[in-house]
This record gives structure tokens, C-alpha cells and sequence, in this order.
């Protein structure tokens, strides 16, 4: 890589690792998977990144939502992992916005992976149909459908004590 898109490369991973974390982390629901997630996006991204680098942020979602998707298709995906000893649980906190985000985020957890990517990809990342559709590699329609029937049953699973917008 030139010296010059090697600076551009760093100062993009500097400025965006943070957000782009959050997504992964959305993604993949643990934050070691996140990290792996995201390094794995980075080093594609690096590869190409005289192609990409007027719009590496849409390319790394991209990137991401394709490997994240063929990790769910892995058989090995879900299976559990022994360690050595449990982990250790701390106390929750019982304020009802942290009450909600934990109800909210076990039952994103539930939803099937392509519902979930749907839901984080147009609500979290707020990205308009058309982009989810061209990142996911479906209709618009297929979004529309997929995000309506995955807010459907959210509320289903945690009733109507917390607004979507659709």
C-alpha cells in the first residue's frame, strides 16, 4: 500500500473504530466476536482500499454483514464453548432505561440473524431501505417485509412498553 493510502487507511480506522465496533457488536452479540468481526473487515478493507476509499465506512458494513452471515451458516456457529469456570455475573442496574436495553437486546438476540441485521442496519446505523437492500443483496421490498415482521416480533416479546419507529 503507498505511504499515502496507508495514512488515509490508519486516520479512517482511527476516526470510525468506535462506530464501527457498536455495529459489530450489534452483530455478533459478544464483544470478542465483534472484535474478530471487525478486524476481519479491516484486513479486506485494507486490500482494497485504493478501490473503496471514497466510501470505506458503507464497504466495511458491507464486509461485515457478508462474513457475520457466513458465520451463522457455520455449523460450528452457536454451539457452546467450555471454559474453566463460569463467569462471574455483576449486579444489574435497576434503573428502567438499562432495564430496556437489556429486555430490548435479549430479544434482538432471539430474532433470527438476517431480522436482526435488518433491524441494526436501518434503526442503529439508520440507513435508508435502498442501502440495506444493497448491503443485505435483496429487495427493498424484502427489507420493508423482513423489518416489519422482525419489529413484530420484538413486540411480541417484549410487549408494547417499547416504541419502534418503523
Amino acid at each position: 500500500m503507498h505511504p499515502d493510502q496507508q495514512r488515509d487507511f490508519t486516520e479512517f480506522v482511527i476516526t470510525r473504530s468506535d462506530r464501527l465496533i457498536r455495529l459489530a457488536y450489534l452483530l455478533t452479540g459478544d464483544q470478542h466476536a465483534a472484535e474478530d468481526l471487525l478486524q476481519t473487515a479491516l484486513a479486506k478493507t485494507a486490500g482494497h482500499w485504493r478501490r473503496i476509499r471514497d466510501s470505506p465506512e458503507a464497504y466495511v458494513r458491507k464486509v461485515m454483514y457478508h462474513e457475520q452471515a457466513g458465520r451463522w451458516r457455520s455449523p460450528r456457529w452457536g454451539r457452546e464453548q467450555p471454559v474453566l469456570s463460569p463467569p462471574d455475573r455483576a449486579a444489574g442496574d435497576r434503573t428502567d432505561e438499562v432495564e430496556t436495553r437489556l429486555t430490548l437486546a435479549q430479544a434482538l438476540r432471539t430474532l433470527p440473524p438476517r431480522k436482526r441485521a435488518v433491524l441494526v442496519l436501518r434503526y442503529y446505523e439508520d440507513l435508508p431501505e435502498s442501502e440495506v437492500a444493497r448491503i443485505m443483496g435483496c429487495s427493498v421490498g424484502t427489507v420493508r417485509s423482513q423489518t416489519h415482521q422482525a419489529v413484530a416480533r420484538l413486540r411480541e416479546l417484549i410487549g408494547e412498553t417499547i416504541t419502534l419507529e418503523a
